[in-house]
């Protein structure tokens, strides 16, 4: 089993910064990579930034930051400039491999944390 766990969201006020953390643990053998993604209300679950090829979305090009710690298992997300549309729910996932020297690769994802941003 592989579980991620996340922390870091809460209620900031506009132009104001949070770090987003996600450890993940369990039966791993490696991991391809960590990313996040994130969930407003009515809307669909969009990607933030992805840490195989660090990719982020415009929305938040330039404000939010990625980076990983490969001997922790932990992907972090430094959000700056924090908007109130950056209001959701923020999701990260891990792309693993449980068994060596196989292809397969599972994603797994963390619970969520509820990230607020008012006006």
């Amino acid at each position: 089993q592989v579980q991620l766990v996340e922390s870091g969201g809460g209620l900031v006020q506009a132009g104001g910064s949070l770090i987003l953390s996600c450890a993940a643990s369990g039966s791993i053998f490696s991991i391809n990579a960590m990313g996040w993604y994130r969930q407003a209300p009515g809307k669909q679950r969009e990607l933030v930034a992805s840490g195989g090829s660090t990719n982020y979305a415009d929305s938040v090009k330039g404000r939010f930051t990625i980076s990983r710690d490969n001997a922790k298992n932990t992907v972090y997300l430094q959000m700056n400039s924090l908007k109130p549309e950056d209001t959701a729910v923020y999701y990260c996932h891990a792309d693993v491999v449980l068994v060596p020297h196989t292809p397969r690769v599972y994603r797994y994802w963390g619970q969520g944390t509820q990230v607020t941003v008012s006006s």
